[in-house]
């Protein structure tokens, strides 16, 4: 009896590992955090969108390959989801820190896109640290409860870098969904798919 209860618990372990059973890592808290506009100029938090029903937290940068195939993208899921009171953040883990990637760029960039989110600077990686990003585009939604923010879902915003016709998954798209109908994202946690970030 022993043995069997010893083995039972090794292939849960593994199974908890390999992501079937979800982990700690899916109900990370959020500590709210605050970053610079590089299109206003002011500064953004977390906490100014405790109304949302979710936060959208996409980490992207100007120069990356990925980031400009989903620019279109990611507008299409803003007006899909934005009405319906989602907020989107776009979070730069490069900004300020390189040539390509000064404020004044993001702003230009921003303006000639003509997106109506914000794109914040993170020139320490604060954020990016906090929310163990590794990838260019990745994305993090977090909703808000009485212990307070949470991740609910992490990951790629769907399963076809290159082409949006050709994804079969959207994983945002259907997180974003379920989190509106009161459901829980399934999968709660994707392999994103992009540019490395580079530390600094």
């Amino acid at each position: 009896m022993r043995l069997r209860f010893s083995y039972s618990c090794f292939v849960i372990g593994l199974l908890v590992l390999k992501g079937i059973f979800p982990s700690d890592g899916y109900a990370q808290r959020v500590s709210d955090f605050e970053l610079v506009d590089a299109g206003s100029g002011q500064k953004t938090s977390l906490k100014d969108h405790s109304s949302a029903k979710a936060v959208v937290l996409i980490f992207t940068s100007l120069n990356c390959p990925f980031s400009k195939l989903y620019d279109e993208r990611i507008m299409a899921l803003y007006d899909t989801f934005a009405k319906s009171g989602v907020a989107f953040l776009l979070i730069n883990p490069h900004g300020g820190q390189f040539p390509e990637e000064q404020a004044e760029k993001m702003a230009e960039w921003v303006k000639s896109k003509s997106y109506p989110m914000p794109f914040l600077i993170d020139e320490k990686q604060e954020v990016t640290k906090m929310m163990n990003i590794n990838k260019i585009p990745e994305v993090v939604v977090v909703t808000s409860g009485p212990t307070g923010y949470s991740v609910a879902y992490r990951g790629a915003i769907d399963n076809n870098p290159q082409s949006a016709q050709g994804a079969q998954m959207h994983y945002l798209e259907n997180a974003l969904t379920n989190i509106l109908s009161r459901g829980s994202p399934s999968p709660a946690s994707t392999r994103a798919i992009g540019c490395n970030v580079r530390p600094f």
